[in-house]
């Protein structure tokens, strides 16, 4: 499944490390029915709740209102706008997978995104 579990968990991370300081969305190109639990469950050891989450398509008009798009494996899948910025982090897929393995996933996708906040928002991080 697609956008149910790496962008949900993204998400909430940047949402808890940038605070406030970036827009943050969560889509992608063939959203699953619901958020992998797994994901659920190994965000909710670091405080981080994205239960209420709801996978969503990918559209162009997302994109479009994107200064920076990540991406993780969407390939041609996902939709090019001129003038924004890509970034394709090639992070393993959750889906499946056990907790350990959904743990080292999430904490893959936390030091990518203190990275890319350090880099975008620096004044929020503390």
């Amino acid at each position: 499944m697609h956008n149910a579990g790496r962008s949900q968990m993204a998400a909430g991370l940047l949402r808890a490390a940038a605070g406030g300081q970036i827009s943050v969305m969560s889509a992608g190109t063939a959203p699953g029915e619901r958020v992998n639990p797994m994901a659920v469950q190994a965000m909710r050891e670091i405080d981080i709740d994205i239960s209420d989450t709801t996978p969503s398509r990918l559209t162009t008009d997302d994109v479009a209102a994107a200064d920076v798009c990540i991406t993780m494996g969407c390939g041609d899948a996902c939709p090019l706008v001129p003038g924004t910025e890509y970034r394709d982090w090639p992070v393993e897929d959750p889906s499946g997978q056990t907790i350990d393995v959904v743990r080292r996933v999430r904490d893959d996708i936390s030091a990518r995104v203190q990275a890319l906040v350090a880099e975008l928002a620096p004044d929020s991080l503390g």
